[in-house]
């Protein structure tokens, strides 16, 4: 928040329809709408270079410059990626006021977790909510909130009521002591197969053993030999 906001250029948009904005994407262009409380939209086309260098920088609010007209404060308001290469297809953007407050997605950040003790012994640590979202004056949202684990010990739940966040930011959750940021499970222990006794036993039978029919044809044999010979 300390230092001064990231600016994105972007050129009008005169031309529409799913044609013009798959040759803009070819050209590693996006197409985008701004919004304005009581203003008309007003669509954009901008690098994707440039949009995801701004959207990387952390900031969730940053000034947009349009062509031909004055630069104005802005957050996402939605964005739009590929499903399979993640490239970004399209965003809308929200003008607001610096003296009236919103709401905003921010990141949440795991810290400490290589001091923890059940990390230590072995035990597996799982980020669960890694987005919350709070209220506050545009210029006051934070960029990230972070969220300490170094105490966490085995079976230990870490709770977004446990999460600081900065003077003038408001949390919007119904019950912070029910969102959960953070568990620590026991060390995960692969089971080995048991050997397998039974089998190795009914192999050695099939393999030592003959089975009951020849036995007695054998016995069978050996008798009518012997009453022909008295014969």
């Amino acid at each position: 928040m300390a230092r001064g906001r990231d600016t994105l250029k972007a050129a009008p948009r005169v031309e529409f329809g799913s044609r013009t904005s798959r040759r803009l994407r070819r050209s590693g262009r996006v197409p985008g709408v701004v919004y304005s409380g009581g203003s008309e939209a007003r669509p954009f086309q901008v690098a994707e270079r440039e949009v995801r260098a701004v959207l990387a920088g952390g900031q969730a609010l940053f000034d947009l410059e349009l062509e031909g007209a004055k630069r104005v404060p802005v957050v996402v308001k939605e964005q739009q990626l590929h499903p399979v290469r993640d490239s970004l297809q399209h965003i809308d953007l929200q003008e607001v006021k610096l003296d009236e407050a919103i709401q905003a997605e921010v990141a949440v950040e795991l810290e400490g977790a290589e001091v923890s003790p059940g990390v230590k012994e072995g035990g597996v640590l799982e980020h669960v909510t890694r987005e919350i979202t709070v209220e506050a004056l545009p210029t006051e949202i934070p960029e990230r909130l972070v969220a300490d684990v170094s105490a966490m010990e085995i079976n230990d739940t870490l709770q977004l009521s446990t999460v600081a966040v900065p003077e003038g930011v408001t949390l919007i959750a119904e019950d912070p002591e029910e969102v959960t940021i953070a568990t620590l499970s026991p060390p995960r222990v692969e089971e080995e197969p048991e050997p397998a006794v039974e089998e190795e036993a009914e192999l050695v039978g099939e393999e030592g053993e003959a089975p009951a029919a020849e036995l007695v044809g054998e016995e069978g044999e050996g008798a009518e030999s012997g009453d022909s010979g008295g014969e």
